[in-house]
């Protein structure tokens, strides 16, 4: 139970109880999904607030915390402080990465005991994954990969980016998602060269990359995935340059275990590019951290400089990008184990020429 892992760091906290209001965080901890409430948590109390658009769903689907309705005027804090006393707390841990500096210092002055700092309390622990929340990113996974199979079928000459991007949209609605994990980039020719573009009214071409980086949420977890097709032919070049991309990305996963850092990591997909001539054409990270956040700990690239720990989930998502002419990217999820990774998705990514 997430409960028991959050305790369990707390014990090794100067803290005498932690405070979660984000959206992320509440549902770290309590597996429920609301757009407001707050979480108390302490060694003897383990208390969910929220209001009346979500008390009965939340009663229904919590079992380790106890829900608290908050009526009307009435404040979290003030629910707070009651469990502050009972606890008889003197320090108390907030989130001060997802709180506005006013909201900290608000919440500081209205608590009856001394607000510290969280800091990265919540995502230290939601870095390694168990295995249910892999079983969800994987599920996830699966939503986006049958949402490309079917797509591929309708890029063609005359289709507008915009159209592809509402179609990947509609499928993976379709079959199961409960939204986005971001909205999906899809950018084609000139275009493609553009690592986060948005998607256009520009139509496809024959001699066009089409790329298309998307995912989905499941439970509450997220997939992401890139791939890169071409239309009607390539040009030598450009097939270099995906050929470049791919074994770039075969080098980093092949490189990718418990222990071994992510700036290595990223080195080893770099190192391909770079040889190849293409290395002022790579100017993001190799990969990232993804689960209940798109974008999490840990991360594969030049900054990553601590060890990938057994259990994570990151990105391999390399790429080449010519302005004005053409880009590549081709993206996999990894899930970290102590003599390797297992590559979570499962979709071809030899060279498509539609």
């Amino acid at each position: 139970m997430k409960r028991d892992d959050l305790r369990a760091f707390l014990a090794e906290k100067p803290y005498d109880a932690m405070v979660l209001t984000s959206e992320i965080s509440r549902r770290y901890a309590t597996g429920f999904h609301s757009t407001a409430g707050a979480v108390y948590l302490s060694a003897k109390q383990a208390v969910f607030f929220t209001d009346f658009r979500y008390a009965e769903a939340a009663c229904a689907a919590i079992s380790d915390f106890e829900v608290r309705e908050i009526k009307a005027g009435q404040s979290y804090s003030s629910l707070i402080n009651g469990l502050i006393e009972e606890d008889g707390a003197k320090k108390v841990a907030l989130e001060d990465k997802t709180l506005t500096y006013a909201e900290f210092m608000s919440w500081s002055t209205a608590l009856h005991a001394t607000a510290a700092r969280l800091e990265d309390g919540v995502e230290s622990l939601r870095i390694m994954k168990e295995d249910t929340e892999v079983e969800k990113i994987v599920a996830a996974q699966r939503i986006a990969e049958q949402a490309l199979e079917e797509v591929l079928n309708d890029i063609r000459i005359g289709v507008t980016e915009k159209e592809i991007a509402a179609r990947l949209t509609y499928l993976m609605l379709h079959y199961g998602a409960e939204n986005m994990s971001f909205d999906p980039i899809v950018v084609s020719g000139a275009n493609s060269s553009k690592p986060h573009g948005v998607p256009t009214e520009k139509t496809i071409e024959a001699g066009d990359f089409v790329t298309m980086d998307f995912g989905c949420i499941y439970d509450g977890y997220c997939s992401d995935m890139t791939r890169t097709v071409a239309v009607d032919h390539v040009t030598d070049e450009m097939r270099l340059v995906y050929d470049t991309v791919l074994n770039a990305q075969l080098a980093g996963i092949a490189c990718c275990k418990a222990g071994v850092s992510g700036r290595d990591v990223d080195a080893a997909g770099r190192r391909i590019i770079e040889q190849a001539g293409y290395g002022d054409a790579f100017g993001h990270g190799f990969g990232h951290g993804v689960g209940l956040e798109i974008h999490e700990a840990p991360t594969a690239s030049p900054r990553g400089d601590s060890p990938l720990p057994a259990g994570s989930i990151v990105t391999a998502e390399p790429g080449i990008y010519l302005p004005g002419r053409f880009g590549v990217r081709i993206e996999d999820m990894l899930y970290v184990i102590e003599d390797g990774c297992i590559d979570l998705t499962d979709a071809p990514k030899s060279l498509l020429i539609l």
